[in-house]
């Protein structure tokens, strides 16, 4: 189970790549998280791993890209690291 946390503390984590690289089926629901983001303000929940085991974060995504993913406020969180997206 993912600790939830809150997008100001990602800084204090390592961000690793997942155990299982999922980044072609993530793109899909970035692009919905985004649009989410963006027209409706609406927020997602991302689980990320780190050195620490998997963290969550509810927060607004600004703009997704090949490897990255922005947050509201400027965070980036890799793709690569990505465990689970849910709305």
């Amino acid at each position: 189970m993912a600790t939830l946390i809150s997008k100001e503390e990602i800084s204090r984590y390592k961000i690793v790549p997942a155990l299982v690289n999922k980044v072609a089926q993530w793109h899909k629901e970035l692009s919905y998280a985004m649009r989410l983001g963006n027209e409706f303000k609406g927020k997602t929940y991302i689980t990320f791993e780190t050195t620490e085991g998997p963290v969550s974060v509810e927060t607004t995504v600004w703009s997704a890209g090949e490897g990255y993913l922005q947050l509201k406020g400027g965070t980036v969180i890799p793709v690569e690291s990505i465990v689970d997206i849910h709305f």
